[in-house]
């Protein structure tokens, strides 16, 4: 497999998620999601008494008659009521609010087009993807989640009005809305110390690695990295591995999950002594290039004192240095699934028929992203008398189908809490109108530029748009996506780590597993495609049990029903209001700016259609319709005057009519 078609399955692009999910699924679990219930009231027929004279039943047919023709004729008033209200609300959405001819004008040379490709979108809900069953109650069961109802507030909707501010107040109207935020941090800072004790005393254990049944070589490298204190998820999972048992975990992000298998699989090669002759002996599998490099650089420094060997493939590096590691050996090995099975299928020097322990890492990102098929083809190569483990957040059909393929009667470990996400990250949502998205992300980096800040995105040329623009108005940061090249992407991701200020555009590559140290903030420009993914998203920062942060996600008014998704997972998240008098006016700089430049002004276009396309791609359709965008208003954030003709690029099944 070469490497364009392993970035291409690492990468969340619309196109790399084939949505199977059916409407009827999605509206079989939607009331459970929004803790509706529907009650049905059946009305029961009229009993005829058996002393009634034939008299009284033709009076009562004739009567039943009348009622029945009542209805008819009500039936059918509301009914042409219905298309009158359906025709007026359609006048008024093509006239727009403020009714001017300008915005009517330009509204209708695009508009046009998607009002006629209405009905091919809603046909289009029919291909999501399996992966809206993460948002089922029946998963939620199986990971631990409780459904609790919260008591959360009404969303109080912020109107946003154009700001007139001049130039040289700028800086001042940043500090003002990157101030509400901090003020709002300091009013839950008692809560959350309030609350420190309890969550040292959930994330941490009362064993140490020196009580554990291992080699003192690997106690001494646990030892020089600091490490003293088993987590929950390591003191349940260590024993169990070390004594031989197929495991399969579950916990939220940030749990301390990866020492939890190389701790004990590191500690089985040294004891059997496993040599480099021998081939590889513990293969960990994981969904994405940087989190195996960080997964790598754990091991490393773990095996400090260990004689056993280890080493990393993955897609963009060159093949024949792989090559060249094989011959000498390598007895711990991580990998992406794409570039394993390449090596499993034509290197000749890759040994693994000796393989104890194969261990699985974000198995549902792993399937969730497109390596189903590469998964199953890897397991059905290796030997059937092994150890394995196997992490995952969710359980999904495909998880369940992978468990039951790759263990033996694996003993089940999870860690989990009332609340998904750890206490000490403060989430909050802004309510943002559709063309001042970018304007509040630029005036909160601004105000911000010395904390460290992740921004998420949903497709591949945001980010690098939104990289290029803001670093040609002076703001530096840094993007990683899964169409970058791998040098790049590995030195941009190196350099964020390392920085203690500093900005990451990114899309969900970055969303899982990933270490980094001392993030302040985790921005959403883009919603998640669901609950789970939302989780992961916001679990970049807070990461160990010592640090703190805060979450913002920018929604959209008609994009609020995403909030009662998060209140099923019991997800504190409280509204982040802001002045949007406050906000930083660059709207005619920026559109200025993109016309004049030709590389901005193609990029923009791109990732308009890009964002579009990947909006038509959600699950939760009743949340995030495509139909709800204002598509010159959307196009603003982009810094575009008018928003170019967009090819929806539908596949669907249209049955082909027979005209006589």
């Amino acid at each position: 497999m070469n490497n364009m078609e392993e970035e291409k399955k690492e990468e969340d692009e619309p196109s790399c998620r084939n949505r199977r999910d059916s409407d009827d699924s999605q509206r079989k679990h939607k009331d459970c999601y929004l803790g509706v219930t529907k009650d049905t009231n059946g009305e029961k027929d009229p009993q005829i008494k058996g002393n009634q004279t034939g008299d009284k039943k033709k009076k009562q047919k004739k009567k039943k008659k009348r009622k029945v023709g009542e209805k008819g004729d009500e039936t059918k008033g509301a009914e042409k009521n219905s298309v009158k209200l359906k025709k007026r609300k359609h006048g008024n959405v093509m006239r727009g609010k403020d009714g001017s001819a300008n915005e009517e004008e330009k509204r209708t040379c695009y508009n046009s087009d998607r009002e006629r490709d209405r009905d091919r979108v809603s046909d289009r809900d029919s291909h999501s993807d399996s992966s809206t069953s993460d948002e089922r109650p029946k998963g939620a069961a199986k990971m631990g989640l409780v459904k609790e109802e919260a008591n959360g507030k009404k969303h109080e909707e912020s109107e946003l009005t154009d700001p007139h501010e001049a130039q040289n107040e700028l800086g001042r109207n940043a500090t003002d809305v990157g101030s509400r935020l901090t003020n709002r941090e300091n009013q839950s800072s008692g809560a959350a110390t309030s609350q420190e004790g309890s969550a040292k005393e959930n994330f941490y254990s009362e064993k140490k690695f020196e009580d554990l049944t291992i080699c003192e070589a690997l106690k001494k490298g646990l030892k020089e990295l600091n490490f003293v204190t088993l987590t929950e998820i390591q003191a349940k999972c260590i024993p169990h591995f070390l004594s031989g048992k197929d495991i399969l975990g579950a916990a939220k992000t940030g749990s301390g999950k990866t020492l939890a298998f190389l701790v004990p699989s590191i500690n089985i090669l040294y004891n059997i002594k496993f040599l480099p002759k021998n081939g590889t002996g513990v293969l960990i599998i994981s969904p994405t290039r940087e989190l195996c490099l960080q997964i790598y650089q754990v091991c490393k420094d773990l095996c400090k004192y260990i004689p056993q060997t280890n080493g990393i493939i993955i897609g963009g590096m060159s093949r024949n240095e792989e090559k060249k590691k094989f011959i000498h050996g390598i007895n711990i090995l991580i990998a992406t699934p794409g570039r394993l099975l390449d090596h499993m299928q034509n290197t000749k020097e890759f040994i693994y028929k000796n393989l104890i322990c194969l261990i699985i890492d974000e198995a549902d990102r792993l399937l969730q992203i497109g390596f189903e098929e590469e998964i199953n083809l890897i397991v059905k190569r290796l030997p059937k008398k092994r150890q394995t483990a196997l992490f995952s957040a969710t359980q999904t059909t495909k998880v369940e189908s992978l468990i039951r393929l790759s263990l033996h009667k694996p003993i089940f470990i999870e860690v989990t809490t009332k609340i998904a996400t750890v206490e000490r990250l403060q989430q909050g949502y802004a309510i943002v109108d559709e063309d001042k998205r970018f304007l509040l992300l630029f005036t909160f980096l601004k105000r911000n530029a010395s904390k460290k800040i992740m921004v998420f995105f949903n497709n591949c040329m945001s980010v690098q748009f939104y990289n290029d623009l803001l670093n040609y108005i002076d703001i530096p940061t840094f993007c990683i996506h899964g169409k970058k090249k791998q040098n790049k992407r590995l030195k941009s991701f190196s350099e964020f780590s390392s920085a203690q200020s500093a900005i990451l555009l990114c899309t969900n590559v970055a969303a899982r597993g990933l270490d980094i140290p001392n993030v302040n903030y985790i921005i959403q420009y883009d919603p998640p495609d669901d609950s789970k993914e939302y989780i992961h998203r916001v679990g970049r920062t807070c990461r160990g049990n010592d640090s703190s942060g805060s979450a913002i996600i920018f929604l959209m008014k008609h994009e609020l029903k995403f909030l009662n998704y998060l209140k099923f997972y019991n997800i504190p998240i409280n509204q982040f209001a802001y002045d949007s008098s406050k906000l930083i006016n660059i709207q005619s700089h920026i559109q200025s700016i993109v016309t004049k430049n030709f590389h901005l002004h193609k990029m923009a276009r791109e990732a308009f259609k890009s964002y579009l396309n990947g909006y038509i791609t959600y699950a939760l359709k009743d949340v995030f319709d495509v139909n709800n965008l204002d598509l010159l208003l959307t196009s603003k954030n982009f810094g575009l005057d008018v928003p170019p003709k967009v090819d929806l690029n539908l596949k669907l099944n249209v049955k082909k009519r027979k005209f006589k």
